[in-house]
């Protein structure tokens, strides 16, 4: 009965859900009203902060403000002029990171490893609940006493007495040669 309660419940707000989402918002975000994301048009120049191609396509910002464009206007004139400060600001304006930043490693190692740290813990734990409950225990077959009376059958039986398990005994001491 509670089963069939569960069951219509969540029937309900399934409806609900398919309702909420076919309203105007999500109709008006679909059809070109830009409220939700942005798509990225690729055949524009994009930046990258990247080693192997060291002047990107297009300059870091690209909007510049009224002090921005007074700093380009500076530029124009000798860079003798021109603090160390505007510079380094003129290089922020083409840039976003120099070659030392690029080159900085990254800690992201630490997530890998650590993420493979919890893969094998979560592995070893399910190998060990499988062998305790799942898995048959080990036949009998697998026991030193069994085993050490198969080890003598073969003996008395002589199997492979010139190169194998029998050429290693000597019958006549009773003990491995």
């Amino acid at each position: 009965m509670l089963h069939l309660t569960t069951g219509r419940v969540g029937c309900l707000l399934s409806k609900q859900a398919v309702v909420a989402l076919t309203g105007s918002g999500a109709r008006m975000s679909s059809h070109g009203h830009h409220e939700v994301s942005d798509s990225v048009d690729m055949s524009q120049p994009m930046y990258w902060d990247r080693l192997d191609t060291p002047l990107p396509d297009r300059p870091w910002k690209d909007v510049l403000d009224s002090t921005d464009k007074s700093l380009k206007q500076k530029e124009k004139g000798p860079w003798t002029a021109l603090s160390k400060e505007e510079k380094i600001a003129l290089y922020r304006l083409k840039f976003n990171h120099t070659y030392p930043e690029m080159k900085r490693p990254s800690h992201e190692w630490k997530t890998v490893i650590g993420g493979m740290f919890i893969f094998f813990g979560i592995t070893g734990l399910v190998v060990f609940w499988q062998g305790h409950y799942v898995y048959p225990p080990q036949p009998h077959t697998f026991g030193e006493e069994w085993q050490a009376k198969q080890i003598q059958r073969m003996l008395d039986m002589r199997i492979n007495p010139i190169e194998g398990f029998s050429a290693q005994w000597d019958y006549k001491n009773k003990q491995w040669k």
